[in-house]
């Protein structure tokens, strides 16, 4: 089925790279309009000229702290401006900056982690489903989590804290704004080859870990991902909201 998102405004956090570029790549290609935010500009126009000369005019770059409650206010009504009310939100945008024993956590690290993946998170998500909710309209927000939100995390705990939060966010946000035709659900990602993953998927002894329980046996690439999101974005799944969906290789399955 092809343009499954036209006439959609998407917005995506964390979209400059990984599995954020591949989601924006995705959507464009189904027909939506969309913008990719994080800090960098750079990072981010150059995969909107990659994208953009597939697909003219489809992605949109915008610089934004994700993690400042005051510049995700900030974005959101520059994209209401400047591109249309997003009916789209993905929050893929996330940081983990210490590897290493719970016990051993530093607060800035820990302060870190939670203002990128949890904070900006909920804020993007309120920011976009006010607007919405003001003006009657349904809308769908996709969260990325990982499975390290759904069982133990050795070594990166305080990101799994975050992800755990993240899908329990995911489910009230589902039941407090159903009723108004805003759905919400999240992915649980496995291990996947991204710049945010390279400590894992580059240390061969780190990443047997992974792909020796995964039942495919391997790790996923971006592109890999994105179609569940395209799914969860699109109408097609008008009657899903509320759920994690594993994408995982078949990790969580042994």
């Amino acid at each position: 089925m092809a343009n499954r998102m036209d006439g959609k405004i998407a917005l995506v956090t964390g979209g400059g790279r990984g599995i954020g570029a591949s989601i924006a790549e995705a959507f464009a290609g189904e027909g939506a309009r969309v913008v990719i935010a994080s800090r960098k500009i750079e990072e981010l126009t150059a995969t909107a000229e990659r994208i953009n000369a597939k697909h003219p005019g489809a992605v949109v770059p915008r610089a934004c702290h994700v993690g400042s409650p005051d510049a995700i206010a900030a974005l959101v009504d520059w994209v209401v401006g400047e591109v249309g009310l997003p009916n789209v939100v993905v929050n893929n945008a996330a940081t983990n900056p210490y590897f290493g024993p719970l016990m051993n956590v530093d607060w800035s690290a820990w302060d870190k982690t939670f203002e990128i993946n949890l904070k900006g998170y909920f804020e993007v998500t309120r920011q976009v489903a006010r607007r919405l909710l003001e003006r009657n309209l349904p809308g769908s927000v996709v969260n990325v989590a990982s499975i390290n939100g759904v069982r133990g995390a050795p070594m990166q705990g305080v990101y799994g804290m975050t992800k755990a939060a993240v899908i329990s966010m995911t489910q009230t946000f589902a039941v407090e704004l159903g009723r108004a035709r805003i759905r919400v659900n999240a992915i649980v990602p496995g291990l996947v080859e991204t710049k945010l993953a390279a400590g894992l998927v580059k240390n061969p002894e780190l990443t047997k870990h992974f792909t020796d329980r995964a039942a495919l046996g391997r790790y996923a690439q971006p592109d890999e991902i994105a179609p569940l999101v395209v799914y969860l974005a699109a109408d097609e799944s008008s009657y899903v909201t509320g759920q994690a969906f594993a994408i995982d290789g078949g990790w969580t399955a042994t």
